[in-house]
């Protein structure tokens, strides 16, 4: 069953377009000129209960303001969405309490109050229960190893700290669905997996519908098997994690260990040498070419070991969001009208 459906969702805006000089500004006042941006676009997608689906994309690309439409914070230009059988945007009580928003750019807490006197106030917000209020305060600070931290100013806290208790705050009501975004974003390595490792756990436990955007790619690699890329407000891609780099990367990387302290000279007639440090060497080839390529190094060369490797992930979603335009061809061309990959 579908906890999320989007279909054909837009968001344009119009943006004012100021010109230079004094002249042109007083002209301004009375004649304004404005183009539209079109920051989601005919996007479309399924999220089925339970899942936890990464939303990645480019800055600008539209994941932010699709996000927000899902969550009632702005109007659709045109389109339909349900989330858990509520239309967002018509803000009914009984939704808001089904759903939480998280933003790793924005705060949900006092500044200078501590964090419990901000779970207090959620407390009344969404009506729960006090011995309830009191389970999921002790859960959730123990999973989250903040439970010395909540009587302490928010302000005062580390920025890896004031992310577990926004994420606190945010699944105090038990939502159904959680929002994601960026909620990994400046911190530290340690403070990163602390992260993942609760949402991947909290969300297995309770079986919330998850969507998560993020470019840390590491987030996504630890949560998600499911990923929907868009770009320039349209959907590239909507299928596994693990397609991407299928679809979308022409070459691996093949590391050689030659025998001795020496490499070949002439290893670019075989592809791209990305890594050279002898005895080791690294190369970039197209994916069609592994095996003949293999068969004429180990023809030639000693070589004592071989590894084949697929290009990281974070550089292949680089390249999508990079060529725009023939990443929707190809998409369109594979999946439809729809761009969901299908089984």
């Amino acid at each position: 069953m579908s906890a999320i459906s989007v279909r054909n969702l837009q968001k344009h805006y119009k943006v004012y377009q100021k010109r230079e000089g004094l002249l042109a500004s007083v002209t301004g006042l009375f004649s304004r000129e404005y183009k539209t941006v079109k920051a989601v676009e005919k996007v479309s997608f399924e999220i089925e209960e339970g899942e936890m689906v990464a939303f990645l994309g480019p800055n600008g690309a539209g994941k932010t303001t699709t996000l927000k439409l899902l969550a009632g914070l702005i109007y659709p230009t045109a389109g339909e969405a349900s989330v858990l059988d509520y239309v967002p945007w018509k803000r009914e009580n009984l939704y808001r309490r089904r759903f939480s928003l998280v933003m790793g750019q924005k705060n949900q807490l006092w500044w200078d109050l501590p964090a419990q006197e901000s779970f207090r106030l959620h407390k009344e917000i969404y009506r729960i229960e006090e011995d309830q209020f009191a389970r999921r305060i002790d859960e959730l600070t123990s999973l989250l190893e903040v439970k010395d931290l909540v009587g302490q100013p928010v302000r005062e806290l580390s920025l890896g700290e004031r992310m577990r208790m926004e994420l606190i705050a945010a699944l105090l009501h038990s939502p159904d669905v959680l929002l994601l975004d960026e909620p990994t974003i400046g911190l530290d390595v340690v403070s990163q997996r602390r992260v993942q490792e609760f949402l991947k756990f909290y969300q297995a436990e309770r079986k919330m519908t998850v969507i998560l955007t993020s470019h840390y790619m590491k987030d996504v690699e630890a949560l998600c098997e499911r990923a929907v890329i868009i770009n320039r407000g349209r959907i590239v891609h909507d299928g596994a994690l693990k397609e991407v780099i299928d679809r979308f990367s022409q070459t691996k990387l093949v590391e050689l260990l030659f025998a001795g302290n020496q490499i070949p000279d002439d290893l670019e007639r075989f592809g791209q040498v990305v890594e050279s440090k002898a005895p080791r060497v690294k190369l970039e080839v197209p994916r069609t070419n592994i095996p003949k390529l293999l068969a004429e190094l180990l023809e030639e060369y000693v070589v004592e070991d071989v590894t084949v490797l697929e290009r990281p992930l974070e550089e292949v979603i680089a390249e999508v969001f990079t060529t725009p335009d023939e990443a929707e061809s190809s998409e369109s061309d594979a999946n439809g009208i729809d761009g969901r990959t299908e089984p």
